[in-house]
């Protein structure tokens, strides 16, 4: 290697290592990328409507904050209430177990009594657990005020990326040579309508997890059946996991009224996620995102592990738009291609008149017309 590769390597190099830094910013302004990419969606629909641009694109930002306003009313004060009441149920609870294991020692026979589950042993076991779940509330709570910070910047990101769209992609597309920025654009809008079908079909199946549940655990009675059948339809934009980070709470406040009605709720969650899994999802999503099972699950397990929470819930949409760059960039320009060069330049060897001898004109005069044109040999500008 010569000092301008070397240099070219460094550089690479530094430029990995600077973008690794700064991934938590760049998962964020992806982020930001979504919500103006779906906001910018809802615009359009309004400006079909008859609306102008700065109208529509306002009238969308007050719909999405309005969204945002009701979702927490909705969520927080139902499960403030509940939880307190359930701190109050669980000492309760623990005391009543506590009176059916001195009955059940009485019933069983005296050698099978040590093995019986003793409450004190049980809550012992537990205490390493308890400190760390608190001490996770209190790290919590002490980076709300960071949370809160990324969220407003979030904000103002979406505000100015939905403003003027086209000002950003043009900025994006001259980072690259001139000779490609017109491939570039082909991938921004395939990269674009994949992720307007993602969201389509996402908010369709988000729709349909959250209606059945509130339906379905207010035919139950459990307290709180609008919050939880919300969150259990936000949490749905999570694959695989976020199912079973709506059933936690779920249960939890179905076991405020009897112990069994968690199993209940348990069975009609499970019956939820299978329709959705086997007819809803597959349906919406046939010829939106074609993404296989392990692919998703592997694509949350990399982002949750590199970028935290917010990874896993920009999981999805990330596996779509990388998918999109990895087979059109890499695989139909890079490793298709690879090696057809070189075949070209042999054949056109072969053809060329440059091996036929000037001495002899008859034989030059016999294959004249197998000498390729100007445009045989450099391909025609796209």
């Amino acid at each position: 290697m010569n000092l301008g590769q070397w240099i070219g390597l460094i550089a690479i190099v530094l430029c990995l290592y600077i973008l690794w830094q700064i991934r938590q910013v760049l998962l964020l302004i992806f982020a930001a990328v979504v919500l103006a990419t779906t906001l910018n969606r809802l615009a359009k629909r309004l400006q079909s409507l008859g609306l102008k641009r700065g109208f529509a694109v306002l009238l969308s930002v007050c719909i999405f904050l309005a969204g945002v306003v009701c979702f927490f009313w909705l969520i927080v004060p139902p499960f403030v209430q509940q939880f307190q009441e359930l701190t109050y149920r669980v000492p309760q609870g623990f005391a009543l177990f506590n009176s059916w294991l001195k009955e059940l020692e009485t019933l069983v026979p005296t050698p099978l009594v040590p093995y019986l589950p003793n409450l004190s042993h049980l809550i012992a076991q537990a205490q390493p657990f308890l400190n760390q779940v608190l001490g996770n509330s209190f790290a919590f709570v002490s980076g709300s005020l960071e949370v809160l910070v990324k969220m407003l910047l979030l904000l103002v990101l979406t505000g100015m990326l939905l403003a003027e769209p086209q000002a950003y992609r043009r900025l994006f597309i001259r980072l690259f040579p001139s000779f490609y920025r017109s491939r570039i654009d082909g991938i921004l809008d395939q990269c674009e309508l994949s992720l307007e079908g993602w969201i389509t079909g996402a908010f369709i199946a988000m729709s349909v997890v959250g209606i059945s549940s509130v339906i379905g655990l207010y035919v139950l009675g459990v307290k709180a059946a609008l919050a939880l059948g919300v969150l259990a339809g936000f949490l749905n934009l999570i694959p695989n996991l976020g199912p079973t980070l709506s059933l936690i709470p779920a249960m939890a406040i179905a076991l405020l009224d009897t112990p069994w009605k968690p199993l209940l709720v348990l069975l009609l969650y499970f019956v939820i996620q299978q329709i959705d899994a086997n007819f809803v999802t597959p349906t919406v999503m046939a010829h939106r995102v074609s993404l296989l099972p392990a692919v998703t699950l592997i694509s949350q397990l990399f982002f949750v592990t590199f970028f935290g929470f917010l990874g896993l819930f920009l999981a999805l949409p990330l596996t779509v738009v990388a998918k999109i760059w990895l087979q059109e960039v890499l695989i139909k320009d890079v490793l298709d291609e690879w090696g057809n060069s070189l075949g070209q330049e042999s054949e056109l060897v072969i053809i060329s008149p440059s091996s036929l001898s000037d001495n002899d004109p008859k034989k030059v005069t016999q294959n004249s017309s197998m000498e390729p044109t100007i445009d045989e040999i450099l391909p025609a500008e796209e």
